[in-house]
């Protein structure tokens, strides 16, 4: 059994997410401690436990230590099915991390999850994030993954509920660096419970502030009367994007400049894949081969890296003009 230090390096729910989602595709045993130990409320949060569950359901895994606050689990898996499941995180945490920890495994064997939470949440990827530049990236490599936004969830009611499907499995080809990305600049503005303006406001103000960085291709905006209020901005551009989320006292305009500028930091930077991308490719790339350049190394691909190893997989990290990962 393979023993894991949870408070290593990034020292969050990265670490958990990613030793359960290898320990069910290599079928090894993992204990991990001290998790999330130097946060201000370590141990396992809800969706952090929604995340192992979602994993042990596809491989009927044996879990120790799986409740709110601990710090210490015991995950024991066996060979993956396919399956549909269903995981409700219980609180507004995100959906877009449970998704990260589940996707890996299923492209092995194929399957669907419905998950209820939060869509949009701070710290975490946004789902238009996920469905529009982490799933497009596979899909270029050859994995047949839909997604569907049934509802929006805001922080701090949640309800929001996502459906994600892998039609069958597939050994994704090589990455390459010169994998195309996505032409021009994608606005996707969202709210709930807000009058239709504010999705307006938001999408204008991010346009406008980007200026001829990027021709824009597409806005999409998207009203919803969900559980909660919230909105929130998801900026796309070639394998580069970037995210802000509205909050009670910021306006529309903000919200639009801060993902706009976010962007504007990475497009400045060498590397086709953002920094935050690069950190979620890298359970694909060491597992099928290939290389990507990334505009930096984060700590949150440090500790993939780390946990990879662990599980014998090697991801060579190069810093060139960009960040070169490849296995």
């Amino acid at each position: 059994m393979l023993t894991i230090d949870g408070s290593d390096l990034e020292g969050g729910g990265q670490i958990v997410r990613t030793a359960v989602a290898l320990s069910a595709i290599t079928r090894t045993p993992v204990t991990i401690h001290t998790i999330r130990a130097g946060r201000d409320r370590p141990g396992l949060a809800a969706q952090h436990i929604a995340a192992v569950q979602a994993v042990a359901k596809i491989c009927h895994a044996r879990c120790e230590g799986l409740s709110t606050g601990s710090n210490r689990i015991i995950f024991t898996p066996d060979d993956p099915v396919r399956g549909d499941i269903h995981i409700d995180i219980g609180t507004a945490g995100s959906i877009p991390l449970v998704i990260q920890a589940w996707l890996p495994v299923a492209l092995h064997v194929g399957g669907s999850i419905t998950i209820s939470g939060g869509t949009e949440v701070e710290n975490s990827p946004t789902i238009d994030y996920v469905q529009h530049l982490q799933m497009n990236f596979l899909k270029q490599t050859g994995a047949d993954l839909d997604m569907t936004i049934v509802n929006r969830g805001y922080y701090p009611k949640g309800g929001g509920l996502v459906r994600v499907t892998v039609e069958k499995p597939v050994n994704l080809m090589i990455f390459h660096p010169e994998t195309p990305g996505i032409s021009g600049l994608h606005i996707f503005s969202c709210s709930s419970h807000l009058p239709p303006h504010v999705t307006e406001r938001q999408a204008e103000s991010a346009k406008g502030h980007l200026g001829e960085s990027s021709e824009v291709i597409h806005i999409q905006k998207d009203v919803r009367q969900g559980p909660g209020i919230g909105s929130s901005v998801t900026l796309v551009c070639g394998w580069k994007g970037s995210s802000a989320i509205g909050r009670r006292g910021m306006s529309a305009e903000i919200v639009g400049e801060i993902a706009a500028g976010r962007l504007l930091d990475e497009l400045k930077k060498t590397g086709a894949v953002d920094v935050h991308l690069a950190d979620q490719l890298l359970i694909y790339l060491a597992q099928y081969g290939g290389s990507f350049v990334a505009t930096g190394c984060s700590l949150h691909a440090r500790s993939v890296c780390s946990v990879l190893a662990r599980f014998g997989f090697r991801v060579n990290v190069e810093q060139r003009r960009g960040v070169v990962f490849s296995s």
